[in-house]
């Protein structure tokens, strides 16, 4: 059984005991239990269930692994040739480690 999850603006594949890394969760502690009921699909064993826009009774149970994560680290770079300017700008997403505990249809 997995379901498509809305959780920050982004839809994730749910599944039991995956693990997912969304955008940065400000009010998550450790070892939180945390449900998200905007579930936009559900698949038991072959029977797909597609909500309009939301499935009525779903939800996706989750617990908080990590509340920081940083990604990995990328860098921007401009230059003009022959002008002498160069630019580096470097960047490292945050993210909340989810664990998935049970997906309830």
């Amino acid at each position: 059984m997995y379901a498509i999850v809305e959780i920050n603006g982004q839809q994730f594949k749910a599944e039991a005991g995956k693990k997912l890394f969304v955008h940065h969760m400000v009010d998550a502690e450790a070892g939180q239990a945390v449900e998200f009921e905007r579930v936009l699909l559900v698949d038991n064993e072959g029977a797909i269930t597609v909500g309009a826009p939301t499935v009525e009774g779903a939800k996706v149970v989750c617990e908080v692994v990590s509340p920081l994560v940083k990604g990995d680290k990328v860098l921007v770079f401009h230059k003009k040739r022959r002008k002498g300017y160069r630019k580096l700008n470097g960047h490292r997403q945050q993210f909340t480690e989810l664990t998935i505990k049970n997906v309830i249809a």
